[in-house]
Protein backbone atom coordinates (compact mmCIF):
# COMPACT_ATOMS: atom_id res chain seq x y z
CA UNK A 1 0.00 0.00 0.00
CA UNK A 2 0.91 3.55 -0.91
CA UNK A 3 2.42 6.06 2.13
CA UNK A 4 -0.50 8.05 1.60
CA UNK A 5 -2.98 5.51 1.35
CA UNK A 6 -1.51 4.29 5.04
CA UNK A 7 -1.56 7.91 6.24
CA UNK A 8 -4.97 8.19 5.30
CA UNK A 9 -5.98 5.32 6.83
CA UNK A 10 -3.97 6.79 10.16
CA UNK A 11 -5.76 10.20 9.48
CA UNK A 12 -9.17 9.21 11.47
CA UNK A 13 -9.04 9.26 15.24
CA UNK A 14 -11.26 6.15 15.57
CA UNK A 15 -8.53 4.22 13.90
CA UNK A 16 -5.69 5.59 15.72
CA UNK A 17 -7.21 4.63 18.54
CA UNK A 18 -7.73 0.88 17.73
CA UNK A 19 -4.27 0.54 16.44
CA UNK A 20 -3.23 2.06 20.11
CA UNK A 21 -5.41 -0.25 21.48
CA UNK A 22 -4.38 -3.14 19.57
CA UNK A 23 -0.39 -2.16 20.31
CA UNK A 24 -0.69 -3.34 23.60
CA UNK A 25 -2.87 -6.56 23.39
CA UNK A 26 -4.75 -8.45 20.84
CA UNK A 27 -8.50 -7.50 20.27
CA UNK A 28 -11.63 -9.01 19.08
CA UNK A 29 -14.38 -6.62 17.15
CA UNK A 30 -16.71 -6.80 20.41
CA UNK A 31 -13.72 -5.32 23.07
CA UNK A 32 -12.70 -3.22 20.88
CA UNK A 33 -16.34 -1.65 20.31
CA UNK A 34 -17.01 -1.89 23.98
CA UNK A 35 -13.98 0.11 24.32
CA UNK A 36 -14.20 2.40 22.14
CA UNK A 37 -18.19 2.81 23.31
CA UNK A 38 -19.14 2.73 18.89
CA UNK A 39 -21.09 -0.31 17.13
CA UNK A 40 -19.37 -3.68 16.11
CA UNK A 41 -20.20 -2.70 12.60
CA UNK A 42 -18.52 0.82 13.10
CA UNK A 43 -15.74 -1.19 14.40
CA UNK A 44 -15.53 -3.49 11.49
CA UNK A 45 -15.50 -0.79 9.04
CA UNK A 46 -12.24 0.74 10.78
CA UNK A 47 -10.71 -2.91 10.92
CA UNK A 48 -11.54 -3.13 6.75
CA UNK A 49 -9.35 0.10 5.99
CA UNK A 50 -6.94 -0.90 8.63
CA UNK A 51 -6.57 -4.24 6.95
CA UNK A 52 -6.78 -3.40 3.41
CA UNK A 53 -3.49 -1.05 4.20
CA UNK A 54 -1.89 -3.44 6.10
CA UNK A 55 -1.70 -2.13 9.43
CA UNK A 56 -3.23 -4.76 11.51
CA UNK A 57 -4.09 -8.97 10.43
CA UNK A 58 -6.83 -10.86 12.02
CA UNK A 59 -6.16 -14.64 13.74
CA UNK A 60 -9.44 -16.76 14.14
CA UNK A 61 -9.24 -18.25 17.70
CA UNK A 62 -12.14 -19.94 18.81
CA UNK A 63 -15.62 -18.62 17.79
CA UNK A 64 -14.25 -14.88 17.28
CA UNK A 65 -11.22 -13.17 15.28
CA UNK A 66 -8.47 -11.26 17.16
CA UNK A 67 -6.71 -8.12 15.79
CA UNK A 68 -3.17 -7.44 15.95
CA UNK A 69 -0.82 -4.57 14.50
CA UNK A 70 1.23 -5.36 11.70
CA UNK A 71 4.25 -3.80 13.41
CA UNK A 72 6.92 -4.02 10.13
CA UNK A 73 4.11 -2.01 8.19
CA UNK A 74 4.47 0.69 10.99
CA UNK A 75 7.99 0.29 10.45
CA UNK A 76 7.91 1.05 6.85
CA UNK A 77 5.30 4.15 7.00
CA UNK A 78 8.02 5.77 9.60
CA UNK A 79 11.02 5.01 6.90
CA UNK A 80 9.17 5.95 4.24
CA UNK A 81 8.46 9.66 6.60
CA UNK A 82 11.90 9.76 7.62
CA UNK A 83 13.35 9.85 3.73
CA UNK A 84 10.82 11.84 2.91
CA UNK A 85 12.13 14.48 5.38
CA UNK A 86 15.99 13.62 4.73
CA UNK A 87 15.74 14.07 1.04
CA UNK A 88 17.77 16.72 -0.05
CA UNK A 89 16.94 19.81 -1.99
CA UNK A 90 18.02 20.62 -5.46
CA UNK A 91 20.92 23.52 -5.91
CA UNK A 92 18.35 25.63 -7.80
CA UNK A 93 15.12 26.17 -6.94
CA UNK A 94 11.49 26.84 -9.25
CA UNK A 95 10.94 30.06 -8.17
CA UNK A 96 10.68 32.41 -10.52
CA UNK A 97 12.15 35.63 -8.66
CA UNK A 98 15.05 33.55 -7.94
CA UNK A 99 15.64 31.88 -11.20
CA UNK A 100 15.31 33.40 -13.96
CA UNK A 101 15.22 29.99 -15.97
CA UNK A 102 13.07 27.21 -14.47
CA UNK A 103 15.49 24.20 -13.27
CA UNK A 104 15.44 21.21 -15.89
CA UNK A 105 14.19 18.53 -13.46
CA UNK A 106 11.00 20.08 -12.00
CA UNK A 107 7.82 19.27 -13.70
CA UNK A 108 5.63 21.39 -15.66
CA UNK A 109 2.77 22.48 -13.34
CA UNK A 110 6.16 23.21 -10.27
CA UNK A 111 7.63 25.84 -12.98
CA UNK A 112 4.34 27.73 -13.14
CA UNK A 113 3.59 27.45 -9.59
CA UNK A 114 5.48 31.36 -9.02
CA UNK A 115 4.33 33.35 -12.16
CA UNK A 116 1.57 34.95 -10.60
CA UNK A 117 2.02 39.23 -10.23
CA UNK A 118 2.88 38.73 -6.94
CA UNK A 119 5.68 36.54 -7.14
CA UNK A 120 7.38 38.89 -9.69
CA UNK A 121 7.79 42.28 -7.81
CA UNK A 122 8.18 44.18 -10.65
CA UNK A 123 4.40 43.99 -11.61
CA UNK A 124 3.68 45.08 -8.48
CA UNK A 125 4.82 49.28 -7.16
CA UNK A 126 7.27 49.16 -3.83
CA UNK A 127 4.05 48.21 -1.35
CA UNK A 128 0.82 46.65 -1.71
CA UNK A 129 -0.85 49.72 -0.32
CA UNK A 130 0.26 51.23 -3.36
CA UNK A 131 -1.10 49.35 -5.91
CA UNK A 132 -3.83 50.33 -7.82
CA UNK A 133 -7.24 48.05 -7.07
CA UNK A 134 -6.94 47.19 -10.93
CA UNK A 135 -3.11 45.62 -10.56
CA UNK A 136 -4.05 43.81 -7.67
CA UNK A 137 -7.02 42.66 -9.57
CA UNK A 138 -4.88 41.53 -12.54
CA UNK A 139 -2.67 39.53 -9.95
CA UNK A 140 -5.19 37.69 -7.80
CA UNK A 141 -8.39 37.90 -9.44
CA UNK A 142 -11.34 39.09 -7.26
CA UNK A 143 -9.80 36.91 -4.11
CA UNK A 144 -9.23 38.82 -0.86
CA UNK A 145 -7.37 36.20 0.86
CA UNK A 146 -4.37 36.81 -0.70
CA UNK A 147 -1.28 38.04 1.60
CA UNK A 148 -0.53 41.40 -0.18
CA UNK A 149 -4.18 42.34 0.78
CA UNK A 150 -3.58 40.97 3.80
CA UNK A 151 -0.57 42.61 4.74
CA UNK A 152 -2.16 45.86 3.32
CA UNK A 153 -4.65 45.74 5.52
CA UNK A 154 -2.66 44.84 8.70
CA UNK A 155 -0.56 47.74 7.89
CA UNK A 156 -3.92 50.12 7.90
CA UNK A 157 -4.52 49.49 11.43
CA UNK A 158 -1.67 49.80 12.62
Amino acid sequence: MSLAHSLKALADQKRLKILHMLLSSDLCVGALAKHLSISKPAVSQHLRILRQTGLIRGEKRGYWTHYMVDRRALVQIAEALIELSTKEKPSGTICWRINETPIKTHQPEEVDMCQNCCEQPTKLKDKPENCTPEQIRECHGDSKEHSCIKESSASEHK
